[in-house]
């Protein structure tokens, strides 16, 4: 297996794999697409990772605190980000929907500007296995990206290693501020393996599997498999183990976090076994 060493941004080690596969389509027939576009839809592609995993904790947590405080018999939880927006409770009987309006400016979550508003709604029962959590993003910013969806993710009190788990059904869009477009379809399943009895949320670990499609404003589709359970530790910026294989048209390859140190380094491995040492912006 070749391996090759290269201590150089993302954005750079993609456009080597770019040039690596666009040089290899000597025999197809199919038009091989631009060595611009094929960087520029990876790169997308991985800050929609980033908007997914961020909105999933953000969501999770909305919900966490408000039955939290709902259990000490108080109407509604407070944001934990002071002086970043209001939230808003509407109960009728066991029916919840809470609003959050980030204040003006956004409001920086996790080293993430928040910006429009996100809205949780959900029939409450502490006692129910099954819980249906549906979010809708309005005039919704993520880092200056506009970010379009209304999704669902269900929670369970306990899976089958008895910890609460959340699957994520994703419809998404993504709008850059230069006008480039994407957008993400899948499932993405969250097993929840620690810190969840401790009422901070920033100590939580998380499992992942899933699989989804990316589609782009070309039309070309990247598909994703999870194929060694993703370890995402609240705390770290990047996932800290776990492999996604990716695939699309003249492009093919294993991203792998690594041993579950928490830092921003993996390995990029293609199909053809040559691996390159990446760091994650």
């Amino acid at each position: 297996m070749k391996t090759m060493k290269l201590k150089v941004t993302l954005i750079f080690t993609l456009t080597v794999f770019v040039l690596l596969f666009t040089a290899c389509t000597d025999n197809e027939t199919t038009e091989p697409v631009s060595e611009e576009q094929a960087l520029n839809e990876v790169v997308q592609s991985s800050e929609i990772d980033q908007i997914s995993t961020s909105l999933e904790d953000f969501i999770i947590e909305m919900y966490e605190d408000q039955e939290s405080a709902e259990s000490k018999s108080l109407d509604r939880f407070k944001l934990s980000y002071p002086n970043c927006g209001t939230v808003t409770l509407v109960v009728e009987q066991n029916f919840r929907e809470l609003t959050i309006d980030f204040a003006e400016g956004g409001c920086v979550i996790r080293g993430h500007l928040y910006e429009g508003q996100v809205v949780l709604t959900y029939e409450r029962n502490p006692i129910a296995q099954q819980v249906l959590l549906s979010y809708v993003l309005n005039d919704f910013y993520f880092d200056n990206k506009h970010v379009i969806g209304s999704n669902s993710i269900l929670r369970e009190l306990s899976n089958d290693n008895g910890n609460p788990q959340f699957t994520h059904t994703v419809d998404l869009t993504v709008v850059w501020p230069n006008g480039l477009q994407a957008s993400r379809e899948g499932q993405i399943v969250r097993e929840w393996i620690d810190g969840f009895a401790s009422g901070i949320f920033t100590d939580n670990v998380f499992e992942i599997t899933g699989y989804w499609n990316a589609t782009f404003i070309s039309g070309s589709t990247h598909t994703y498999e999870i194929v060694l359970p993703l370890r995402h530790e609240v705390a770290c910026y990047h996932f800290v183990s776990g492999s996604i294989y990716m695939e699309r048209t003249f492009f093919g390859g294993t991203l792998d976090y690594g041993d579950g140190t928490c830092d921003n380094l993996a390995t990029f491995t293609l199909t053809d076994g040559t691996m390159f040492d990446i760091i994650l912006n």
